[in-house]
């Protein structure tokens, strides 16, 4: 591509993400308290953990919002080596005040940390976080949704690929400079299948990327995986400035040639846009990813799928396509424009996942869709002769 053309592209992407930003930010305040969870199964260990949360007002356990009733989807992130949860203040105030719930477990902390309980903890906070959902005592009674992400940087990054072993309702990854850990992240990465985003930083003197975030994205399983490299980006710099970590950093080359706060802009968008597609079934947020990462020249990335890339383009597209209504709907779909034709349906969620294929007979018309939870899906229909069509469909 001419590099003003390159440039020129890059910038309306950023332009439209700019536009973007108010459709992100919630009218969300952040809500902050302190549990401590008991794991039983564990010797009865106890797993401090700091949750921030959406409210109406900032403070400590004060309610969750009301100025809406919906409920939240959550992650779970897990520190880095020596260095405490709030080193990432960066992250929860730019998640939370979106729609999230973010729990940070505080435990091996030290100079001699085990990985393995690490990820057992991350494990065991993101069950708990949805437990209290369930809980009619707890301030997130009915505001906890199924999905979540577990998260982490360096260390934490590297429990995170080992916590899913251990928690199967784990639903996304994402991970910041995850380092190699003992036993091995990369090892425990081919045994993930979940969507999983690798974010490295490409001055990453601490934990390389060829030796660690990019050896854990091969190892990956996941059908769905994407690698974003920051270009001049450092180790450290994923977090707010920890005295600890800046040591540690300062004896190795390369330095970041980026500010942090250059840094944390590239790091907002893509872990915003990942989550708003993966979590909460925004195939738009979904479609923008794309855009960006194939566009954008502060990054340098992989991936072996796109946001919602079954539905990105219709192709063979019959004039008098084949309809699904009502919608949005509540139990049955009719399908009009049948003909006399037996077709195969698939449904998708908003990650583009298949979570049903049905065989419609030429006689039918209608689908019973009382496995679906309420959301956004997408259908593809595809007829004997090839025609195939799309679309969006919701259920109440």
């Amino acid at each position: 591509m001419n590099g003003k053309i390159g440039n020129h592209v890059f910038t309306l992407v950023l332009l439209l993400l700019f536009s973007m930003t108010s459709s992100w930010c919630q009218p969300f305040a952040i809500g902050h308290s302190t549990i401590n969870f008991i794991d039983s199964s564990r010797g009865n260990r106890s797993i401090a953990t700091e949750i921030y949360y959406p409210a109406d007002v900032a403070g400590d356990n004060v309610p969750v919002t009301i100025s809406t009733m919906q409920t939240f989807p959550f992650l779970t992130f897990g520190h880095g080596f020596v260095m405490t949860w709030d080193a990432y203040q960066n992250i929860w105030e730019s998640m939370v005040p979106k729609g999230y719930i973010m729990a940070f477990p505080k435990t091996e902390g030290g100079i001699s940390p085990s990985h393995i309980e690490f990820g057992k903890d991350l494990a065991f906070v993101s069950a708990q976080i949805f437990n209290l959902g369930m809980l009619q005592s707890s301030i997130f009674y009915n505001r906890v949704n199924l999905m979540n992400a577990v998260m982490g940087h360096s260390m934490g990054g590297g429990a995170a690929f080992l916590a899913p072993q251990f928690n199967s309702n784990i639903k996304s990854i994402v991970t910041l400079a995850a380092a190699e850990t003992s036993p091995s992240a990369i090892d425990a990465a081919n045994s993930i299948q979940i969507p999983a985003l690798v974010i490295a930083g490409e001055n990453d003197c601490v934990t390389p990327p060829s030796t660690n975030q990019l050896a854990m994205y091969s190892s990956l399983g996941s059908a769905c995986k994407t690698y974003v490299a920051i270009n001049g980006a450092s180790h450290c710099q994923m977090a707010n400035s920890n005295f600890l970590c800046s040591f540690g950093e300062s004896t190795c080359i390369p330095q970041p040639t980026i500010t942090r706060d250059q840094q944390h802009l590239v790091l907002e968008q893509y872990v915003t846009l990942w989550l708003e597609a993966q979590l909460k079934s925004d195939c738009v947020a979904g479609f923008d990813f794309n855009l960006l990462v194939n566009a954008d020249s502060r990054i340098t990335y992989q991936k072996n799928c796109s946001q919602c890339e079954p539905l990105q383009s219709v192709t063979n597209l019959k004039e008098n396509s084949i309809l699904l209504y009502p919608n949005p709907f509540s139990t049955f779909l009719y399908l009009g424009n049948t003909g006399e034709k037996t077709y195969m349906i698939k449904i998708y969620d908003a990650a583009a996942r298949v979570i049903s294929t049905m065989k419609i007979e030429s006689d039918q018309d209608f689908m019973d869709t009382t496995f679906l939870a309420s959301g956004i899906y997408w259908y593809e229909i595809i007829t004997e002769d090839g025609f195939t069509t799309r679309g969006k469909i919701i259920k109440n």
